[in-house]
């Protein structure tokens, strides 16, 4: 039996899934952080891709109380692989990281492979992507803010077309939308 590799990536009306914190305003209810802390409960391990790995390392370590604990007590202890073709792997202080040496479908498809719950690709819109168009991805989530970002980068605007399946849809106490997708099956 092979691993579940999941995302949930927080998005606009529009489609802008960078940078959600210019988006998301005040729609964040207890019911997509419930859902959120599901989802977590899941993941053995975490994969990031550079910018992502970049920029978390340098704030979840220091996370240490207030609403994003929990979060940060997840990512700061699951075994983090890093895809990137620049850094190595000295660069890699954050607690339980590890580079992906070599190629990432490969990799990720090894590692899908091993006993453990669920890998779950963090942020990292450009690994999200490839691993959706490599057909590796077995949950996409999109969790769709009720908000218009006007500009930012899409997760798929650098994409072949390609269809998907729709495998759930909730809505939370705030309008948010979480549309879970897999592979076509068909």
């Amino acid at each position: 039996m092979t691993r579940k590799l999941v995302a949930s990536l927080f998005t606009s009306v529009d489609g802008v899934a960078a940078d959600p914190y210019l988006f998301q305003y005040d729609s964040f209810d207890d019911d997509l952080g419930a859902w959120m802390t599901q989802a977590i409960d899941r993941v053995d391990d975490a994969v990031l891709g550079r910018v992502s790995y970049t920029e978390w390392a340098g704030y979840w370590p220091t996370v240490t109380e207030g609403e994003d604990v929990s979060f940060a007590d997840f990512i700061n202890h699951v075994p983090k692989h890093v895809a990137s073709r620049t850094l190595r792997p000295e660069d890699l202080a954050w607690k339980n990281s590890r580079l992906i040496e070599g190629d990432l479908v490969e990799a990720i498809s090894a590692l899908k492979q091993t006993e453990g719950g669920d890998i779950a690709v963090e942020g990292s819109l450009s690994v999200v992507r490839q691993l959706v168009m490599a057909g590796l991805m077995d949950e996409l989530t999109l969790v769709v803010h009720p908000a218009v970002a006007g500009t930012g980068r899409r997760l798929f605007d650098e994409a072949s077309p390609t269809r998907l399946a729709l495998l759930d849809v909730q809505r939370t106490s705030k309008g948010n939308l979480l549309a879970t997708y897999g592979p076509h099956q068909g």
